[in-house]
């Protein structure tokens, strides 16, 4: 993905476009195509201490100048409250993604390439300066770096606590700003010169947008001096490693051998789709010894809903079996009264269990996860033993008034607590809410097919009847038939609540059996009149007095808006499922629901350069908001791109169809 010269120097509109680089332990490098550091989160060196969570930024910031006969030239950009300072931006005259953020500046008639890229496994980011072409003259580059160390949500302050002094030896570097944090370590090729300073209220204006403290100082340790020609480059590495010194132009060969490597297996063809492939990588994590999902960047670390309804688009349609295996134990082992964590928090051990459709989406991916591979061994061995203690939790009871009732749906509440995905406080769903019901009919059938065909035949046929029992029960109630489509929740704090929402359509996305083909067609159609953006589904119809345009303002405005009309686009997922299916499953319907994802094609260079945000404003025109870069976002748009328009899929077991064969692979993976 390319930037051209206009863009890159206008400043509005280059601060608004971020790149992402993750090392596959939870730690990342970010930033905006203009340089300065709009949000708290923006570093060149964030670790996680404990992967994928304790994550430190380190180092926030170079500053960046080039002396070329007598002149100097700065390459970096700051903001401060009222002023721009350096400009090194108006020099920039393109930038590129691939094969990782690469700017190319010129100065003084010299083109100067920068390149920033972190490894996949390793806590260290590196930074590359070369000449992109011939020159009679040499330049002197001036680097100096800028550090905090605090954790990644906090901002760091002039203290007198900092540990001033560094380590110097030939071509490294180190500094430990403070003592129960790790080494800083800068291996490079030029030489340091120690001269400490504060640089202060460096200004992170998405931040104030945000309604929080957006001021912050930084602490400079000293300057490297690099002499740089076409033949000689510059690099440093930051990185908190005990390491020998590294070959950086073998690494970087390495490095993008590998990202090569990582598209191996994506259909051909389609350009969105190849985008979204690479992008799926960004989310997969270490934990401990196993795999996890990271639910967004900046700011989320591992959840179980936004994991598992992730799982199929991230690891299975994409071939990361063995990822999907090693993401089914991570989350298995921490079952609890028949539930997996909704949450591991950014420090200390205690997952949270709070939610009501995490264990079922868990469930989900796990169908999902045997029909592409067949893998009854791992399921019977690592999961199977989670999914009994879900279902009959469910049925027994569990927390947060988690049950099934007696007409066989599930039920949930507690003051305080939001349980389903619209988890803010404007939107608490307490009572039975639609894609729960979905979720749980089709986890029954999935706990049907398992009981089958790994040798329980009981719990197999308690499945199938629970499964037929709720099934009636939710044909006898959702139906609203005064708006022609389901009831957003049923026996609720104030009864049935008939809100013009976007869950109803995993009712037809989950599920082949639960409505009439009538009925999943005029879901469908009320979802596509009422809710269907260019960028995903709003979350409440426009007509409805609660309804919110916009996602902006304060903390609390912002969770006031959340969910009551902002467009979330991981529901493109579900939609195209469900379009596809109630118009034939077509070569002509499959074309068309291609169209529907041209605004996120062009949203792939508007925000988070080649990811998907989060969030939208309701109406146009429809400005990203929310994490940058959210792994349910790429993976539902990735999997519907896959399975539903290309038609690339396994055989899928519906909810109480008895025995079935395994599925097959799907040939693209």
């Amino acid at each position: 993905m390319k930037i051209d010269q206009a863009t890159c120097q206008n400043l509005d509109r280059a601060l608004g476009l971020e790149w992402l680089e993750t090392n596959g332990r939870g730690g990342f490098a970010s930033g905006t195509v203009a340089g300065p550091n709009t949000r708290r989160y923006h570093a060149l060196l964030l670790v996680a201490r404990k992967p994928p969570a304790e994550r430190l930024v380190l180092v926030n910031h170079i500053e960046e100048r080039l002396d070329i006969n007598g002149s100097s030239f700065p390459l970096s950009t700051n903001l401060y409250p009222g002023a721009v300072h350096p400009d090194g931006y108006r020099r920039c005259v393109g930038f590129s993604t691939e094969p990782w953020p690469t700017w190319t500046y010129v100065l003084d008639g010299i083109k100067v390439l920068r390149e920033i890229f972190s490894l996949r496994g390793r806590d260290l980011v590196v930074i590359r300066w070369r000449l992109a072409e011939p020159s009679t003259c040499s330049a002197r580059l001036v680097i100096r770096p800028m550090l905090t160390g605090r954790d990644y949500h906090s901002l760091h302050h002039e203290n007198g606590a900092i540990h001033t002094e560094a380590v110097v030896r030939e071509g490294l570097v180190a500094w430990q700003p403070y003592g129960d944090l790790p080494h800083i370590r800068a291996l490079h090729t030029g030489k340091y010169r120690h001269l400490p300073d504060w640089f202060r209220r460096v200004h992170f204006p998405v931040e104030q947008e945000r309604g929080l403290n957006y001021e912050e100082d930084w602490w400079s340790p000293g300057e490297m001096a690099f002499t740089l020609s076409y033949e000689r480059l510059a690099s440093v590495v930051f990185t908190t490693e005990l390491t020998d010194p590294i070959n950086v132009e073998a690494l970087a060969k390495d490095e993008e051998r590998r990202r090569k490597t990582v598209g191996t297996g994506a259909p051909k063809g389609d350009p969105l789709l190849r985008s979204l492939w690479f992008a799926t990588e960004a989310y997969i994590s270490e934990r401990g010894k196993y795999q996890t999902v990271i639910a967004g960047y900046p700011w989320h670390t591992d959840w179980g809903r936004d994991t598992f309804l992730s799982l199929p688009g991230l690891c299975l349609v994409t071939g990361r079996y063995d990822v999907a295996r090693q993401i089914i134990e991570a989350f298995a082992a921490h079952v609890s009264q028949g539930m997996i964590p909704n949450r591991f928090p950014d420090s200390g051990d205690m997952p949270e269990y709070n939610t009501i459709d995490g264990s079922l989406w868990f469930i989900y991916a796990l169908g999902r996860y045997l029909d592409y591979t067949g893998d009854d061994k791992t399921v019977k061995q690592v999961a199977w033993p989670t999914v009994r203690q879900i279902l009959d939790g469910y049925r027994q009871g569990t927390r947060y008034g988690i049950k099934v009732d007696q007409d066989g749906l599930v039920t949930g509440g507690a003051p305080g607590v939001q349980l389903t995905w619209m988890d803010a406080m404007a939107t608490p769903r307490h009572g039975k809410p639609v894609e729960i019901q979905a979720l749980w009919i089709r986890a029954l059938g999935i706990g049907e097919q398992l009981g089958t065909r790994l040798g329980d035949p009981a719990f197999a046929a308690r499945c199938r009847a629970d499964c037929l029992r709720a099934m009636k029960s939710f044909r006898a109630r959702f139906w609203y038939k005064a708006g022609g489509y389901l009831y957003d929740v049923i026996d609720g704090e104030k009864g049935d609540d008939a809100s013009l929402r976007p869950n109803q359509i995993f009712a037809v996305s989950l599920t082949k059996r639960l409505l009439s083909r009538e009925q999943a067609m005029r879901v469908v159609r009320v979802v596509e009149e009422q809710l269907l953006t260019p960028v995903g589904l709003r979350t409440l119809a426009s007509g409805d007095p609660r309804y919110r345009p916009r996602y902006e303002g304060s903390v609390a405005e912002r969770d006031g808006a959340y969910h009551q009309g902002t467009v979330w686009p991981f529901l493109l997922g579900p939609f195209v499922a469900a379009w596809v299916s109630t118009h034939g499953g077509t070569t002509v319907a499959r074309h068309k629901a291609r169209k529907l994802f041209t605004g996120i094609e062009q949203h792939l260079s508007e925000a988070c350069l080649g990811q998907v945000s989060e969030i939208f404003d309701a109406e146009a025109p429809h400005t990203p908001r929310g994490c940058v870069a959210q792994a349910w976002s790429v993976a539902e748009v990735l999997r519907a791109l896959v399975e539903d328009v290309l038609s690339q899929k396994p055989i899928i077991l519906l909810p109480g169809a008895g025995k079935k064969k395994a599925g097959r692979r799907i040939k693209t993976a």
